[in-house]
């Protein structure tokens, strides 16, 4: 059977290329702006991702049969006026529909917010579907969590998935099994964990007030929303790129370590950490469900080798 290419756009730390990785795929391509995502991405694969997508013609791009990326989720201002594919200028979506205009890959997987949907009242995802469809693509999306991969992170996404074979299309579905999440499986001992990462005694402090009177128990991870309120929870609520410092403390005493943000993101052990911890915190924030991408990238496989 011959080697499937794939090509990784808005590679960010490589969430998304992993498991088509190991399933025997070769990527050929990759492209990340951010320096530091791209430093880890390079320490990882091997492969220093070429930059600022928008600046590279589709043309410089190599033959390959999947796409792959999260586009980032920036605003669609621009969309609702119903020109499909024209609309979509001056977003990142529309550096996928042109590589997908011009070299028409077997299929996709994109990745996004799941506000996506909803945003615009609808309209701008469904400029984003006109558009995949006119440009030969029959699609399927839906909302995942991933907390039923396996993760325990509550974190919602919208998947959308595209093959030019109506037939592979038909044949896809989104009907995964839920896999049990263990918080404690994730979690370092305290002992191994860097002292800078313990939270004062003064918010310690506050954070037992706020839970008087709930029910508090171990392994946790204590969540601040933004209304001050503390609810302490068997998983993580989403990895978030701009939140405030101590929004998620493990047990209410300290903040996650770089190694288990990673393992909320089911990215292996072995996934060299060569940037700080803050980076860390903004790269995982942005990346993808590895486990949850695992088992679309499995699914496609099956249904493109028939």
């Amino acid at each position: 059977m011959e080697q499937l290419k794939f090509i990784d756009l808005f590679a960010g730390i490589g969430g998304i290329r992993i498991p088509f990785d190991e399933l025997g795929l070769k990527c050929v391509f990759s492209s990340e702006w951010d320096a530091e995502a791209a430093k880890t991405y390079e320490a990882n694969f091997g492969d220093k991702p070429f930059g600022d997508i928008t600046k590279i013609k589709a043309t410089d791009i190599p033959k390959h049969d999947l796409l792959i990326g999260g586009f980032p989720c920036q605003a669609f201002s621009i969309i609702g006026k119903m020109k499909g594919f024209e609309d979509t200028r001056g977003t990142l979506f529309f550096d996928v529909a042109r590589i997908l205009r011009h070299h028409k890959p077997r299929a996709f997987l994109l990745e996004n917010v799941k506000q996506l949907v909803s945003h615009d009242g609808g309209k701008t995802f469904q400029v984003i579907l006109d558009t995949l469809d006119s440009l030969g693509y029959h699609v399927k999306y839906k909302v995942l969590n991933a907390l039923d991969f396996g993760v325990p992170q509550k974190r919602e996404r919208i998947i959308i998935v595209g093959f030019r074979d109506k037939k592979k299309a038909e044949k896809f579905n989104f009907d995964f099994e839920p896999v049990p999440y263990d918080l404690k499986k994730i979690l370092q001992p305290d002992s191994k964990v860097d002292k800078s990462l313990f939270a004062s005694e003064l918010i310690r402090e506050k954070r037992l007030k706020a839970v008087e009177g709930k029910k508090v128990f171990k392994p946790s991870i204590w969540h601040e929303n933004k209304s001050k309120n503390i609810s302490v929870l068997p998983y993580s609520c989403a990895l978030r790129t701009g939140a405030s410092y101590n929004y998620l403390l493990v047990n209410g005493v300290r903040r996650p370590s770089s190694r288990e943000l990673l393992r909320l993101q089911g990215f292996p052990d072995t996934f060299k950490i060569v940037v700080s911890h803050s980076e860390i915190r903004r790269q995982t924030g942005n990346s993808v469900c590895v486990p949850m991408i695992r088992a679309i990238a499995t699914r496609m496989m099956e249904v493109l080798n028939g």
